[in-house]
């Protein structure tokens, strides 16, 4: 099963940052609830992304103030998620986000990853840590509050509920020259359906597969859709076809677990992550994010060039970081 790629992973998991309010003062760059980004952090954070090479280079092809914007975008998300960690009491590890980026990597070379990231994307490793972290957290909300279970009993349950569903089966046809010979055919495969790889080397031919192959229903020829899905999650069908030249004998079983896993693992994850998504979008909304006017304004959780104005001083002050 091909794994969805960690850069991918990474854009997916920037997150989605709050709702414009009214504070704002020249030193501040952004306040999180009662937090605050000042303007000597923000600069510092983006002076330390620049001493790079591969994320300067990547930064003098942006836009001007973009790249200050993404930064400030990330620094936004880490506080955010630093209050989801309080109000759900859970917490990620370090050691966690290591091990969720090695399994994401599944093999590739570390830092070759991370020069890709830096080069395209303009992330520092810190902050490729952060986002998968982002990322743990919402998995681990989501199963505090009963909305996801990542278990090894949890992906059971949804590999049988996979089964029933018929989403994803491997399928055989072997292609016989009569109705006859089908039936028998068929009769052995449903004695020893371990069989099927001797029988079809019987009856190799442009219409025979040596072996059976993972599908989903959408890959299949119009002729063989509605006996497949008669015969889902397993079983053996015959059906006369007449390009063949023959019947034609197809096997259905439903991959084992093993095979499944690492795909169920995957969906079960991003599900967690869907889940808990409104929980954090609403303590989000709660800390009120404002973005000082200077950097930009809040458009679809990230910050992006304002349409200019001037910086309201507003009475009233925040606590410091």
């Amino acid at each position: 099963m091909r794994r969805r790629p960690i850069v991918s992973l990474l854009v997916l998991g920037l997150a989605v940052l709050g709702l414009a309010g009214c504070r704002t003062s020249p030193d501040v760059a952004a306040y999180v609830g009662d937090a605050q980004i000042t303007t000597g952090q923000l600069q510092a954070a983006v002076d330390e992304r620049l001493a790079d090479p591969d994320i300067a280079s990547y930064a003098a092809g942006q836009d001007g103030g973009a790249f200050t914007r993404q930064v400030l975008t990330l620094m936004i998300g880490e506080r955010v998620y630093d209050a989801v960690e309080q109000r759900y009491g859970v917490d990620v590890t370090e050691g966690q986000v290591s091990t969720r980026i090695t399994d994401l990597l599944a093999g590739e070379d570390e830092d070759t990853l991370f020069t890709q990231l830096a080069q395209q994307q303009g992330l520092t490793r810190d902050d490729a840590r952060e986002i998968i972290r982002e990322l743990l957290l919402r998995e681990e909300v989501a199963q505090a509050e009963g909305l996801a279970d990542l278990s090894d009993a949890g992906l059971q349950a949804a590999y049988e509920d996979a089964a029933q569903a018929g989403q994803q089966f491997e399928l055989g046809y072997i292609t016989v020259p009569d109705q006859a010979t089908a039936d028998a055919v068929a009769a052995q495969l449903r004695a020893d359906p371990a069989g099927y790889a001797a029988l079809a080397a019987q009856y190799a031919g442009t219409y025979t597969l040596a072996a059976p192959q993972q599908r989903t229903l959408d890959q299949l020829p119009p002729v063989l859709a509605t006996p497949v899905q008669q015969t889902l999650p397993e079983g053996v069908f015959t059906l006369p076809v007449a390009e063949t030249g023959g019947v034609v004998v197809g096997q259905v079983t439903f991959p084992p677990f093993e095979d499944l896993e690492s795909s169920l693992t995957d969906q079960a994850r991003q599900a967690a992550s869907d889940a808990a998504q409104p929980l954090v979008d609403g303590l989000r909304a709660d800390l009120d994010v404002v973005v000082n006017p200077r950097y930009g304004a809040l458009d679809d959780g990230q910050v992006v060039e304002g349409d200019g104005g001037v910086v309201q001083i507003l009475g009233g002050g925040s606590a410091g970081d």
